[in-house]
């Protein structure tokens, strides 16, 4: 998998919008909330591309992250995020499928957190769906 096939896939969840807050070297993939808070920020974070790189920081379940990082030397703590709700991901390292499911679970965990009204704008069937 290459940065274009990810940026792709990123952008194929429902609200989902790439971004340059950082520059133009670093892609933020978020999901539209439809509100700004007053700060101009329309969206919640669940992905950050590293320009020319194969890696991204993804948003991880505290409980989950800590395995993951033990069981694959291409996943790490996050970079310039928090440790404990981040990983970096070099995707070119693992698996595609396996890279695709991280970048879901990600975008998953953040719209799990948004207000139900964003969650049914979205179409978003909820954690436990995918399982079923």
């Amino acid at each position: 998998m290459d940065a274009q096939q990810i940026q792709q896939f990123c952008l194929s969840f429902p609200g989902a919008y790439a971004d340059h807050p950082f520059g133009e070297d670093t892609t933020v993939f978020k999901v539209a909330t439809g509100s700004t808070n007053g700060t101009g920020a329309t969206g919640k974070m669940f992905a950050m591309l590293l320009f020319s790189d194969t890696r991204i920081n993804l948003k991880c379940d505290p409980s989950v992250g800590p395995g993951l990082r033990a069981e694959h030397s291409a996943i790490t703590p996050g970079y310039h995020m928090s440790k404990k709700h981040w990983i970096t991901v070099d995707f070119a390292a693992l698996d595609d499928e396996f890279a695709r499911e991280l970048v879901e679970d990600s975008y998953d965990l953040v719209v799990n957190g948004l207000p139900r009204r964003i969650q049914e704008k979205l179409k978003w069937k909820g954690l436990s769906a995918r399982e079923s």
